[in-house]
């Protein structure tokens, strides 16, 4: 699984990052986690909201972050 976490570096950015790497922990998934804060790069994906989450490709959350359980459920 490729994940990638979009922001720019602020507070809600790297809690997402922190949350996405814990969450890939407990669930034991095999995932190789980027972030990437270069702005140009993160509009490629169409977001206009920091931070976002993208799961293979996929923009699966974007502007917030989100409670355990809902990022458990996206990356199962």
């Amino acid at each position: 699984m490729q994940i990638k976490v979009l922001g720019t570096g602020c507070k809600k950015c790297n809690e997402l990052e922190q949350a996405t790497r814990e969450a890939v922990a407990a669930l034991g998934i095999n995932a190789n986690i980027e972030k990437e804060e270069d702005i140009m790069k993160i509009m490629e994906y169409g977001v206009n909201r920091t931070p976002a989450l993208v799961v293979d490709g996929k923009v699966v959350i974007s502007g917030r972050v989100p409670s355990e359980k809902e990022l458990k459920e996206l990356l199962s």
